[in-house]
């Protein structure tokens, strides 16, 4: 862990501990899968308040996702500028006002623009709990530690459905937002007090806001960099694909009830949690190399199956979840070695990195949660069709793009 002393700012060793900082930066990452998850079981109800159909109402998911790498474009230059706290804390008040639109709009075009607002303010907390590791770590132990991270902010996919989903029973959709709203001012508060500047002042770059900008250039020239991007980007946007889509298949098409959607929801999760646990333990044997290609061979004939009984029917519910389970829980191994490989020869500007790292991730995303409405037909086939097809690309990407160094 690197301890450098920086001339009035707060250093790393004025932490209270290595797990309060990981809890900090876990929370900070937690911001998407919370924002995102949370509300899945009322998109129908949503739909039905505004007069409009569940399709529609997904245009709030994209929505979101396109926000996401819009703000993370200009936090990471921001934040390798001025430092970490400051770009932190207007993101966090940023991220409060606009969760408290999302819970007060009266048409859907209100909740649209709280919602791009929303991820405006949110994708500080994941650009910069990023940069923070690797301004803290090498390459093996920052995997590490985004593994651990994945620990904590994979608690969120579990609750937020479920919390969601039995908020329905007993309120408004509306009080989902609220949820939020308490949630990040508690973040803003405890980032306040406790969360320290990571980026010494002389490691700051002192170039005007467009040269900084400039980097990102030299970033997409960097054939490494972009290959493990864009593998990790992929296999994230099979996961965006599921989220925007299983709220249709699982409720509309096979009736589970919105209340049981979170229970269905928390078990791909709970999946990924564990996979990133064991990354962890594989970490100490085996190569990221060796990890990500295993890793996305199991996720690739997941797929295939998944494809297979979508577009054939066969199988009804059950049929489709057994491969969904197996090509969910790859983003608990491939997005921690991804992001650490992409990130380390970066370190001299890890907010760019870290913040193009999530620009590509939810570009991908986006165009992934518009392909997959473009193709609705009223059945699963485009959910698990482009699930596969993620898969296909991730697999390609990693061989064609990527030199992996000998570990």
């Amino acid at each position: 862990m690197q301890t450098t002393q920086s001339q009035g700012a707060q250093t790393v060793r004025s932490q209270p501990s290595l797990a309060v900082l990981t809890l900090i930066l876990g929370l900070l990452s937690a911001f998407g899968p919370l924002t995102i998850d949370m509300y899945l079981p009322a998109l129908p109800t949503i739909a039905q308040d505004f007069g409009t159909d569940t399709a529609a109402v997904q245009m709030t998911l994209a929505v979101y996702f396109a926000g996401l790498a819009i703000g993370q474009a200009f936090y990471g230059p921001i934040a390798d500028r001025l430092g970490r706290r400051g770009p932190l804390l207007f993101g966090l008040a940023l991220y409060v006002v606009a969760s408290a639109v999302c819970a007060f709009s009266t048409s859907l075009g209100g909740l649209i623009v709280g919602r791009f607002l929303q991820a405006l303010g949110g994708c500080a907390g994941m650009v910069i709990s990023r940069s923070a590791v690797r301004d803290l770590f090498e390459a093996k132990e920052a995997a590490k530690i985004y593994s651990l991270l994945m620990l904590i902010m994979g608690v969120a996919p579990i609750t937020a459905p479920f919390i969601g989903g039995q908020m329905l029973l007993y309120a408004s959709w509306r009080w989902i937002f609220g949820i939020l709203v308490i949630f990040a001012l508690l973040c803003l508060v405890l980032v306040f007090f406790s969360f320290p500047e990571t980026l010494p002042v002389e490691r700051r770059i002192r170039a005007g806001i467009g040269q900084a900008l400039s980097v990102y250039w030299k970033l997409l020239r960097d054939r490494n960099y972009v290959g493990y991007a864009v593998t990790g980007g992929l296999v994230s946007s099979a996961m965006f694909v599921y989220i925007s889509a299983s709220p249709f298949v699982f409720i509309e098409l096979f009736g589970v009830p919105s209340d049981r959607y979170g229970w269905l929801f928390g078990i791909n999760a709970l999946g990924l949690i564990a996979a990133s646990q064991v990354n962890r333990w594989l970490l100490g044997r085996l190569s990221s190399h060796q990890i990500i290609v295993g890793t996305l061979v199991m996720g690739l004939v997941a797929s295939f199956f998944l494809a297979f009984f979508g577009v054939t029917g066969i199988g009804g519910l059950i049929a489709i979840l057994i491969p969904l389970f197996f090509c969910i829980v790859p983003n608990g191994v491939v997005g921690p070695n991804t992001t650490a490989l992409a990130m380390q020869p970066h370190s001299s500007v890890a907010g760019s990195a870290s913040a193009l790292l999530g620009t590509l991730q939810f570009v991908l995303g986006a165009f992934g949660g518009a392909i997959v409405g473009w193709l609705a037909n009223g059945t699963a086939m485009p959910m698990t069709v482009c699930i596969a097809a993620c898969f296909v690309l991730a697999l390609a990407s990693y061989f064609l793009m990527t030199r992996p160094e000998a570990e």
